[in-house]
This record gives C-alpha cells, structure tokens and sequence, in this order.
C-alpha cells in the first residue's frame, strides 16, 4: 500500500479539478470529514483538503470550459524536465510544460499514449502528501486503459515501473511499483478497461483509491450528496472492500477498506 516514503516514481500529490470549489469542499467534507485551506494570495485560487491538519490532497476551480472535473495523480520525478523528455521518446505527450510552483517545487502535466493524464512532482520545499494509507487518504491508484501492455511499456520507459501479475479469479491483475522498490513498494496496478462494464467507453485514466473505514456508508453518503455509485461496494478477495463512485461535478474516485494485513 502506499506510504509517504516517496520514492521516484511513485505517487507523492494528488488534487480535484472542479467547476465547483465550494460545493467539492462541502461533499468531500460530508464523505470523509476534511477540510480545506487556501494556499494564499499568490496561488490562483489552489489549496489543500486536510485530514485533522494533515495535507491528503489539493485542489481548484477549473474556469468554465477549460477541462472537464477530475482527480490528477502526480508521481514524484526528481528531474521534471528528464521525464518529460523521457515521455516524449515514449510516446506519451507533455500537456503542461514543467514549471516552478513558487519554492514548493517543480510540476507538469503529461499524458500516455492512451491519453491517460498524470502529473510529475519534482519536490522543492513541499516533498509531497502529508499522509497516505490512513483512513480518508489515498491509499492506492489505478489506471484504466484500452492497452495494458502497452502502457505498462510506456510507464516502465518513462518513469521506470516495474510490473507483476497477481492472480484472481477470472483473470490476472497487473501490479506496479517503482523500479527496484520489489512488492513492498506496490503502489497501484493497471486494468484493462474495454471489457469492464463501467469502464468501457469510458477512456482511459487515472483512478484514485482512499482508504475508508465503511465502504457501505460512504457509498449512501456520496447519493444522499448528489454523487454516483459508479460500481456497489465489492468485495475482493486478497484486497479488501471497494466501490467505484464519482462526485457531483463527475470526478471519478474509489474507496477501499483493506484487508487486515496477515502475520
């Protein structure tokens, strides 16, 4: 599961682009009790959602039309320009050019070649979450893609992941974890999203799981506050409890309880 032991390659930000800002503070604040603060005058608006003071994510008001609500996941790179570089001779595409957030570091915004888009964080004075894997945090990601083995090439060119198949009744799971980093250092795993019934058609992207003490309640809460349940809670054996959900503005997200780790 992931950990605040940011490693290259593996997740250290994520934030909520929303037409909305007040109305995501409001249902994110019903679903899993955070809070949110400006990050200041100079910041265009951003801030981050907070957990009992702790940084879980940002986010912003996206102008009316620019993009459509979304969850970015960023992986930390400590040289933003090489991955972009690396990206490009991958195939993947730089959507945002890297740049400095005043002295907190350095970010860009990249695409695969499936289109997924992600984002890099080269750590300035700001390394990155706050906490990671505790209840009402991000605990894990997911990318849905038309090109599994297409985009664990890609991943593995352009951040150097490594990859491993984990069995499961009626097919196999592919796990990923930054290079060298072994099974301990798993983060997340890649899915084929054609043959899946929620997925399919739906593009491929970039999903973020938060760690949840009742996968049920969270599931009625994100209803009775105008969001979908886009997959019922679920249980997965070796994993733990999920559902598949989406904000009101549409920003797709999951919630995991996890299995108790044995021995």
């Amino acid at each position: 599961m992931l950990t605040t032991a940011f490693v290259p390659g593996s997740p250290n930000w994520i934030d909520l682009g929303t037409p909305d800002l007040n109305g995501a503070m409001t249902f994110y604040g019903g679903l899993f009790g955070w809070q949110f603060r400006s990050a200041g005058p100079d910041a265009g608006g951003y801030g981050f959602f907070t957990s009992g003071g702790r940084t879980v994510a940002g986010g912003m008001e996206l102008p009316a039309g620019t993009a459509p609500p979304s969850w970015t996941v960023y992986f930390r790179s400590d040289d933003a320009e090489a991955t972009a570089r690396a990206v490009r001779r991958a195939q993947g595409t730089v959507v945002v050019e890297p740049d400095d957030v005043m002295d907190k570091g350095r970010m860009a915004i990249l695409a695969d070649p499936m289109r997924a888009a992600f984002g890099v964080w080269q750590p300035g004075t700001l390394a990155g979450l706050d906490v990671a894997g505790e209840d009402g945090a991000l605990c894990w990601v997911e990318l849905y893609t038309t090109d599994v083995a297409g985009a664990a090439g890609f991943y593995h060119a352009a951040l150097g992941w490594e990859t491993s198949s984990v069995s499961f009744p009626g097919g196999a799971y592919t796990c990923v974890n930054p290079a060298g980093a072994g099974e301990d250092g798993m983060f997340g795993g890649v899915v084929g999203s054609v043959g899946d019934p929620v997925e399919a058609g739906g593009g491929s992207y970039w999903l973020p799981y938060f760690a949840v003490g009742d996968v049920d309640a969270v599931a009625d809460r994100t209803r009775e506050r105008g969001g979908a349940v886009r997959l019922e809670p679920t249980d997965v054996a070796g994993v733990g409890r999920m559902a598949r959900l989406a904000d009101p503005y549409g920003a797709r997200f999951a919630v995991l309880r996890p299995e108790p780790v044995q021995g």
